[in-house]
Order: C-alpha cells, then sequence, then structure tokens
C-alpha cells in the first residue's frame, strides 16, 4: 500500500486533486502537529498533560531562492519566540539545508578555498542566517538544534555549528550540533569536540541519533568509488551509540545532551548511566526524545518516571512536508519495523487489561 501509495499521493498532488483533506486525516495526524504554529497548539497541551515537552519543527524541503530561505529564517525564529513563551517547549530545531543552497554547503565541505568570490558571498549568506536564528536563540534563551545531513555536507555544518557555539555557548548550551553514530567516525569526533569545548571554554551541545540517511550515503560511496562512512552493521552502531552516551555523562559538565532515540535499549541504558553517576532523573543537561507518532512507549514511560522527554512535532502545508511524511511512511513498512512493534505492545497490553 506504501509502495503504490507514495506514487499516487505526489501524482495527486501535482494535478490538484483535492486530496489534502484524506491526507490530513490520516498520515499528516500520525505524524505532523498541524500546518501552523497554531495548529500545533492541541498536540502541545496533549504533550503536556503527560509532562513532555515539544520540539516544533518547520517540516518544509527542497527549496531554492533567497526570498524561501529567508522566509524559513524568519518561521524558525518563530518558532522560537513561541519556545521562550511557553515552559512545555524546551528547544528549537532546523536543518541548514532548509535556508542554504545544497551546491554552495557541497563544494564548501569538499575545500572551503575551491569557492569563487560569488560563492563565498553565497556562503557567508548561509553563515549569516544560521547566525540570525542562533541569536534569536540566545537571547530568548531557547536551546537550538542543528540537524545532521549528509555526510557530503556534513563537514561545512559541523564547521558552523562550532563557531556558533564558541559565540553562544560560554555558560550554556544554547546551539546544539547532531551527531549520526551509524557513522564511523563519529565516536572519535566526538571526543575531539569535548576536547575542544574543554580547552576552549564552551559548552558543547549534543543531539545524539543513529541517524537518517544510510542508504544514500552506502550508494553514492559506491558510485563515486570511495569507503563508505557507514557503519558495517547495527551491532557497530548501537555499540557507538551507547560508548557516546557513556563518554557525554563522564564529561557532563561540559556538554549538554538530547538523547534522540526509538531503541528500548539505549534509552533504557542513558537512564542506568544517569543513575550510576549520581544525577538527577531531571538534569536539565540531559534530554530524551522521539517523533511525534513514534515510539510513545518509550517517551511517555520516561515522562512518567520522572525525566526530561520531547517530542519531535513536525509542522508545515500538507504538500510541503510529503517528503517528511513518505521518509516516515518507507521507516514504518516493515514487518520488523517501528509500526509493528508498536502494535505488537499495543495488543498485549489490551490483553493484559482485559485480563
Amino acid at each position: 500500500m506504501v509502495k503504490v501509495g507514495k506514487s499516487l499521493t505526489m501524482f495527486a498532488l501535482k494535478a490538484h486533486l483535492p486530496i489534502n483533506g484524506m491526507i490530513k486525516r490520516t498520515i499528516f495526524a500520525q505524524f505532523c502537529g498541524g500546518e501552523n504554529i497554531t495548529e500545533c497548539s492541541k498536540t502541545i497541551d496533549q504533550l503536556s498533560k503527560f509532562g513532555i515537552g515539544t520540539i516544533l519543527d518547520y517540516s518544509v524541503e527542497g527549496k531554492t531562492s533567497d526570498e524561501d530561505f529567508e522566509a524559513t529564517v524568519q518561521e524558525i525564529i518563530d518558532t522560537i519566540l513561541t519556545a521562550a513563551k511557553h515552559s512545555s517547549i524546551p528547544f528549537a530545531v532546523f536543518k541548514i539545508t532548509g535556508i542554504a543552497e545544497f551546491s554552495i554547503l557541497e563544494k564548501s565541505n569538499n575545500n572551503f578555498e575551491d569557492l569563487n568570490d560569488d560563492e563565498r558571498e553565497r556562503y557567508q549568506k548561509i553563515v549569516s542566517r544560521v547566525d540570525k536564528i542562533c541569536k534569536s536563540a540566545f537571547d530568548n534563551k531557547v536551546p537550538v538544534f542543528i540537524d545532521a545531513e549528509e555526510s557530503w555536507i556534513q563537514d561545512t555544518i559541523d564547521r558552523i555549528c562550532l563557531d556558533m557555539m564558541k559565540k553562544y555557548n560560554r555558560s550554556e548550551s544554547i546551539v546544539f550540533n547532531t551527531l549520526q553514530m551509524y557513522r564511523h567516525d563519529r565516536l572519535s569526533y566526538l571526543n575531539e569536540m569535548i576536547d575542544l569545548a574543554k580547552k576552549g571554554g564552551f559548552h558543547y551541545g549534543i543531539k545524539l541519533v543513529r541517524g537518517a540517511y544510510m542508504e544514500k550515503e552506502r550508494e553514492r560511496a559506491e558510485q563515486f568509488g570511495y569507503t563508505s562512512p557507514i557503519q558495517p552493521n547495527k551491532e557497530s552502531s548501537d555499540r557507538d551509540f551507547n560508548l557516546a552516551l557513556e563518554t557525554i555523562i563522564e564529561n557532563i559538565s561540559h556538554v549538554s545532551l538530547c538523547a534522540g532515540t526509538h531503541n528500548e535499549e539505549s534509552s533504557l541504558y542513558l537512564t542506568e548511566l544517569i543513575e550510576k553517576h549520581g544525577l538527577e532523573k531531571n538534569d536539565k543537561r540531559i534530554y530524551f526524545a522521539q517523533l511525534l507518532g513514534m515510539s510513545d512507549h518509550i517517551s511517555y514511560n520516561l515522562s512518567d518516571g520522572g525525566y526530561n522527554v520531547a517530542k519531535y512535532v513536525p509542522y508545515g502545508p500538507v504538500k510541503e512536508v510529503m517528503p517528511y511524511l513518505l521518509r516516515r511512511a518507507n521507516e514504518n513498512t516493515s514487518v520488523a519495523g517501528q509500526t509493528s512493534r508498536e502494535l505488537t505492545l499495543i495488543i498485549r497490553e489490551k490483553k493484559r487489561r482485559n485480563s
């Protein structure tokens, strides 16, 4: 159904067929909070009742003009201003590709010196947009996540993130970089950044995830004949994720953590590390996060146990967030995937309650 539905949905949207209502009542309602910040209010309030925070994620992709980039910057700043007024919105988030030309990010990833004068000017525009967002986050005391992306632009993102941290993270973590642990080089990078933060006198904000671009990364590595940055297997990713948790908790006086994971074992392991190191369950430097519509059994149980938990709540016009929705649909089609596992848990719980 997903394979056929993806093609039919995209065709229907391009042909301007009246299917927005159907999408909004089904897959959109499962994974998104609304088409704008106001529409997300109901989701924010519902999560807040159970002690779960909201991370408003403007999930519009594929823009290419300066006008669109500037509009997206303002939308992200609006999420920051909204968060500043609501204790139930602990973070803001954005993707640099939402406010930047991909080609400039890619070319500067290889060698910044390769940029010509015009490209350097466009690169500085990107940095200015990021700085405008981070300054708003700093002024309003709302930490902001900068999402990780493909490896062939990630060095550029890492460089910009680091500059923002040095500028805005002097007394606490305001700017967070995202580390994808399905890359085999991220654990050593994490240790390098923590050492740099200690020496530089700033805090390093880390959102830790397993990753979202695995198939694309492997295909590109094979196409261009370079060594894939992806771990050899899932066990290696799991190992490095948990080792990263250990490293972060051991250095918690210099870092802040958001563990973005749908993995039960890693979530449990982080709770054990918190206890082992004598930290409070609700230590403001440590958060758990999951996507709206996924892993509710993790989110709600952690919150009930007294830990800091937030849900990513994507939003945007139905047509604009379709790429995000299709990725979620793909992720949840496997028999061994997230939805099947959660459905099994729900059925088991219903049986327990009726017994």
